[in-house]
């Protein structure tokens, strides 16, 4: 039997287990990347873990989240991250220089290498034929310090393209469909790797916007072959001897197979307030819409700006609009600059932002109050963009475009002749921003500001857990709805005592006080809970306020594994009708689950205020076990030591 291009992968990484789906394995990790509203956490981990230097082939730290300096919380940050990455031998790339993403695909993806980053859409560099896996900060701290990192082996979902898109519809409407098939959830436990004709056609930056999106499958990464496709890329970037022919065997055998004929897609749209909640974009004719943000980690390349740019060069933006679009990276901005297109999108009206993440996390042009704003991003949760009451869509640069020149949801093949962008025979290559470690680490002196706190460390799980329902909540909670992003509550990220006060704040405004008050508790949850973000602070800052465990009908992995990783015991219901019988405020006991958890047995639940028992699921491995007695990772891996 042969192999998928993943299974080859992650063998060839393998330190520990077999590749069979649900197993534990354990995986060398070649690369890392830390973006600064993860990083900052990440660094102070790795630095409790007192080591030297990182152990990786290659550690990167960007700074590209918390970039608005509106006080002086973020601009400390990143100068305590300058310092963390040349003392450790981590390379440093400097505010402006653009998203994580971007700048990793184009400078430091390896076909062929695994990558963990401490942000959900690191499966981006998967449209250059790596592993690329997003984890909690503290799984990539561990990394950095040569750690293996565990998760449990996927399924491996095939979707097999045939034909080719058709004008106007681009790689972002794949990925919508694809959405529109599975949901949010569809995702969950597989690596989707993609094949067949259709693939010649798309390029690398193709590739990763819907490898980027993948995360919104709660996928746990996605991968493309690297072919000539890839290779061409890679000459481009100056990187040839980086190419490495990857492909699966041709006798590969998958747990789950996808057709997808890309000359069937048109364009698509997710209206509000999920990515799956997806639709033509023909139905929403003629809705009035108020702002267009255009960039992100999803759509920012070259080919997404020039085309815009092409587009806005004949028509401007209406009157009615607000536009704004933020380049990728240094490099994508110096090349549209070369080839005339910033000046089309100047002309046209366009607000040019900096190569940054910007208003996709929260950070500045939030929209007006019930405004329309359809966005390139990859999420549309309610209250991300700044304003609760707006409304966001999702859409390709080429629809969202089209709204920007008529002022109203358009189909962009309204625009006519379809526009076809070549990549330049040469590209501006300027890596000046990107910082090598220092050759002298003993002389770098770690720079702390007053806002960057000790790290919280948690207690040992008791013998017996006794306390409240402090909070229920519905089906796909988000890790934005447990711990919110945006310009106020960003530039806490280093200081945990002080974003703790904005834990469940978009859901429930009181629940930070009632926590402290009652001494911690529990929260009960339904499906999918905590999907999105890979931010850690969304078990961190709960555990700092004494939540215990979390109990639900399901979790997003990332945020499971975060749970874990601070010792909060992730608790789902053997009979997940029993969420429906339990209320805020039910006094609820766990007797005996320190020894029920060492012995693998099924873990009891007593409803004391309500007279009933429930049963959780124990399905930890024995060392996820040992990091829940421990109190987590941290306390486990210096037990370990």
């Amino acid at each position: 039997m042969g192999f998928t291009l993943a299974q080859k992968i992650l063998k060839k990484h393998l330190v520990s287990g077999d590749l069979t789906p649900g197993s534990e394995i354990a995986i060398r990790i070649d690369q890392t990347l830390t973006q600064d509203a993860t990083g900052t956490m990440a660094s102070l981990q790795f630095e409790a873990l007192g080591i030297p230097k990182v152990k990786t082939k290659r550690s990167v730290s960007y700074v590209d989240h918390n970039t608005l300096q509106t006080g002086f919380e973020n601009a400390d940050d990143h100068r305590y991250l300058q310092s963390v990455a040349a003392k450790y031998g981590i390379y440093f790339s400097r505010p402006g220089n653009g998203i994580c993403h971007q700048v990793h695909l184009e400078r430091f993806g390896m076909p062929g290498q695994t990558l963990l980053g401490s942000d959900s859409h690191t499966p981006t560099a998967g449209g250059l034929g790596m592993i690329a896996i997003g984890a909690g900060g503290l799984d990539v701290a561990v990394a950095m310090g040569g750690g293996s990192f565990h998760l449990a082996m996927p399924k491996i979902c095939q979707v097999v393209l045939t034909g080719k898109l058709s004008p106007w519809v681009s790689a972002k409407d794949v990925i919508l469909e694809l959405l529109r098939r599975l949901t949010v959830k569809g995702g969950v436990g597989k690596i989707i790797e993609y094949a067949g004709p259709g693939l010649k056609s798309l390029s690398v930056p193709q590739r990763a916007t819907i490898t980027n999106m993948g995360a919104e499958l709660g996928a746990t990464t996605s991968i493309f072959p690297s072919d000539e496709v890839t290779r061409e890329f890679l000459k481009l970037q100056k990187r040839p001897k980086d190419w490495k022919l990857l492909e699966a065997d041709p006798n590969a055998t998958y747990d789950e197979v996808i057709e997808l004929d890309l000359s069937k897609i048109e364009p698509l749209i997710a209206q509000p307030h999920s990515p799956d909640n997806v639709i033509e974009v023909k139905k929403l004719r003629g809705t009035k819409v108020q702002q267009v943000a255009i960039g992100s980690c999803t759509n920012s390349s070259y080919t997404d700006l020039m085309t815009v740019a092409r587009v806005l060069r004949k028509h401007g933006a209406h009157k009615d609009v607000s536009l704004c679009i933020s380049p990728g990276s240094k490099q994508v901005l110096q090349n549209i600059t070369a080839n005339g297109g910033l000046a089309d999108i100047i002309s046209a009206g366009a607000r040019v932002l900096e190569c940054t993440c910007g208003p996709c996390i929260g950070m500045g042009q939030a929209p007006p109050s019930d405004a329309v704003s359809l966005r390139t991003f990859n999420r549309n949760f309610l209250g991300r963009s700044g304003t609760k009451s707006a409304q966001v869509y999702l859409c390709s640069p080429e629809t969202a475009v089209a709204a920007a020149i008529y002022g109203e949801i358009t189909d962009p093949r309204k625009l006519g002749a379809g526009v076809r962008i070549k990549a330049p025979t040469r590209f501006i290559i300027d890596d000046s921003m990107i910082l090598p470690p220092s050759r002298r680490p003993d002389k770098v002196e770690i720079i702390r500001g007053p806002n960057i706190k000790p790290l919280p460390i948690n207690e040992p799980l008791p013998d017996a857990l006794s306390s409240s329902v402090l909070l229920q909540v519905e089906d796909n909670i988000t890790t934005d709805h447990i711990m919110p992003a945006g310009a106020k509550i960003l530039p806490l990220r280093s200081n945990i005592p002080a974003i703790s006060e904005y834990v469940f704040s978009v859901v429930d405004a009181q629940f930070a006080s009632r926590a402290k008050a009652a001494g911690g508790g529990f929260v009960v949850g339904g499906e999918n809970y905590g999907q999105g973000s890979s931010r850690e602070h969304a078990a961190l800052a709960p555990m700092y306020l004494g939540i215990k465990a979390v109990m639900v009908k399901s979790f997003a992995r990332i945020h499971q594994a975060n749970l874990i990783n601070f010792g909060i015991l992730p608790l789902q219901f053997k009979v997940p009708a029993d969420y429906d019988t339990i209320s805020p405020g039910d006094r609820l006991e766990l007797p005996n689950v320190k020894e029920e958890l060492q012995a693998d047995k099924p873990i009891r639940v007593k409803n004391t205020t309500k007279g009933r028992e429930y049963l959780m699921q124990n399905p930890f491995s024995e060392r996820q076990r040992a990091i829940l007695i421990a109190g987590g990772l941290l306390n486990y891996t210096k037990q370990s030591a």
